[in-house]
Formats: C-alpha cells, structure tokens, sequence
C-alpha cells in the first residue's frame, strides 16, 4: 500500500506546478498514519473473511456474543458445548455428517478470528479517536467523518451476524445478498477511510480537468460494482462451475441467461448469469482503465492513471486463472486482496484530483 501512495503521489512531478502543494493541518500527521492503520486492518479482515468463506467456516459459530465471544473455547469441554450447537444447524446435518472435533476446530478458528481482527478494528478505532478528540488533534470538519467512519463500522458488524443468521436454519450457507452487502460495505468504509486520510496530506494546488475526475469517479463506481458481483459469485459458488475462458459454457454469450421468474432473479441466483455479469464488468473496468490511462497521458495524473490500468489488468489475469484452477484457496484470496489494491488505489488516485470546490473545504 505505501509503495501505491509513494507512485501516487511522486507522479505529481509531472505538472508545472507541481511544487506547489497545499500542506495538511497541523497536527494531524498522527491521525492520518492512524487511519492508514485502520485501513490496512480492514484489508486484513477482507482477507480473513475471504478465507472464512472459501473454507465454509462462517456458520461455526452460532452465537453473536460481542464481549463474551472474544474468549475462545479454552477446555475440552467447551470445545464440545461449541460443536453441539454447530451439530443443531443445517450445515452440519445436511452436509459435514459426521466431522470430527479436530475438523470442527479448523473452521471455528478462521470464523473465530475473523470476529477477533473485527472486535481489534473497534478497539483500535475507539480508543486513538477519544484521545486525539480529548487532546485537540483533530479539527472540526474532521470530526463528523470520525464519527461516519465509526457509525459504519458499527454497522458492518451487525450487517455481518445478519448474514451469518441466514445460514442458521433452512440454508446450508449464509445467502449470497447478504455476503455480498457484507463485503461491499466492508470496502466501501476501507475506501472512506482512505479518501479521509489522503486528504490529510498534502495535495496539489492545481485543479483536475472535468474529464479527467469524471473518469476517476466511473473507475471507483465500477470497482465497487465489481466487488458485490464478486461477493454474488461467492455467496452462490459459480467460480466452481463454468471453469472455461473465454467462453462460458462454450459460447461468448451463453443460452440460459434469464430463465428464472422473475427476470431480475436471475442477476442474483442464476449461477450462470452472475458469472457472466461478473465477467462483463471486469471487461468494462478494464477498458474504463485503458481510456482513462491513455486520455491522462499528458496531464500530472498519468502515472497513478497508469499504475490503475496496469492493476485492474494484473487483477483480471488472477481472475482467470483463479477461474480455470478451480478456485484454488490461494489463488482466491489473491484475487480478493487485488481488488481491494486496485480500490485502494482508484480512491488514492480520485483524491488528488482536486476541483475548485474540494480544494476550498479540503
């Protein structure tokens, strides 16, 4: 992540004002490094979380227990309380018959420590930003995204059991809807507290063409787009079928693509369909990344603009070979931690494209 900040930011040099920037406020070189922190701690979670998934682990816990659930089974005997309640649901009966205790183990750690790095996260938000509140540090139009950041992450939380309770029931999985909202959030507030924390480094004094921004903006949009595409092909496993590009099912545009009722259902449960949406805007994203490289050649931005194009394409070679693998778990998480650089990167980009108008309030 540095070494994308450190590109980002040096392709400044291109500009005949580019030694002309406007510095951060005063004492909040400590805050930024802080949020950069918060940052990659999500991104560490995302990960976590993709590995949870992959390995079916997230219906291992059954309980929602914030304080309490940091503690994990310390006896054999609660280690057996644990996989008595797991043996209850759908999941075990229907598809893990007869898993052992040392099988049920390796699952409750990945879903064990994918609620812990979420319960460190609070904790390391929480605690610097009553501190660098109390002691001054943090100037009033900072302090309503402080508290934005912390009211969605609030909110990511419980958005994550509401999840994992649909898996608790009649499903032998959490429902796709769900993970997907689940992760897209999850991006989404990485992605605010990185334009939050850009913005408290110094930016350039210039202003960004319209085009240019614009260009920025449908980059980001796509890349979240693609995100809750992604988090639709996990949620219904359609990286497990389908394993052929470019073709899919042997054709560029495959039959069966609207054959559920009503029409709309199938963008979200026809496992074809959800894979060739998924497709299509990894196509879309990646020329969307081309003609905003090449348009940018001969501004200050060319060189993020490149570094974005050149991503979002060693994103989609992983994509593929995650795909004719067979999802492999390494290749997967690979995948998934591209996509979050390549957000973390689009957002880094966008924020040094100033108006008028940010640069009055930034």
């Amino acid at each position: 992540m540095a070494y994308i900040e450190l590109t980002m930011t040096s392709s400044a040099t291109t500009s005949p004002n580019a030694a002309d920037h406007r510095p951060p406020p005063i004492g909040h070189g400590p805050v930024r490094v802080w949020l950069y922190l918060i940052a990659l701690m999500i991104v560490a979670i995302i990960i976590v979380g993709g590995a949870t998934r992959l390995t079916d682990s997230g219906l291992s816990i059954t309980e929602w227990q914030p304080i309490h659930g940091v503690i994990p089974p310390l006896s054999e005997a609660a280690w057996e309380d644990e996989f008595a309640k797991y043996r209850e649901i759908p999941q075990y009966e229907i598809i893990n018959v007869g898993m052992t205790l040392a099988e049920f183990k390796t699952i409750y750690w990945w879903e064990w420590g994918h609620r812990f790095l979420g319960r460190m996260i609070g904790v390391a938000f929480i605690l610097p930003l009553v501190f660098f509140w109390m002691s001054g540090r943090i100037a009033g139009n900072l302090k309503m995204p402080l508290v934005g950041m912390f009211v969605l992450g609030g909110l990511q939380g419980a958005v994550g059991w509401w999840m994992v309770t649909s898996g608790l029931s009649e499903r032998t999985d959490v429902s796709q809807y769900r993970l997907a909202i689940h992760l897209t959030l999850a991006c989404a507030l990485l992605a605010y507290i990185v334009w939050v924390a850009r913005g408290l480094s110094p930016l350039p004094n210039w202003t960004a063409e319209k085009g240019i921004r614009w260009r920025a903006w449908l980059i980001v949009a796509l890349v979240l787009i693609q995100i809750f595409l992604g988090g639709v092909v996990a949620g219904l496993n359609a990286g497990l079928t389908f394993n052929t590009w470019p073709l899919l099912d042997g054709a560029l545009v495959p039959s069966g693509l609207f054959i559920q009722e009503p029409a709309w259902r199938n963008l979200f449960e026809n496992v074809a369909t959800v894979q060739f949406n998924h497709r299509m805007v990894a196509y879309l994203l990646l020329l969307a990344a081309v003609v905003h490289a090449f348009q940018a050649r001969k501004s200050a931005y060319y060189r993020s603009a490149m570094l974005i194009a050149l991503l979002v394409a060693g994103q989609a070679c992983i994509g593929i070979a995650t795909l004719i693998m067979v999802v492999p778990l390494e290749l997967a998480l690979a995948h998934q931690l591209g996509a979050v650089i390549v957000l973390w990167a689009a957002i880094v980009h966008l924020r040094r494209l100033p108006t008028r108008e940010t640069m009055a309030v930034a």
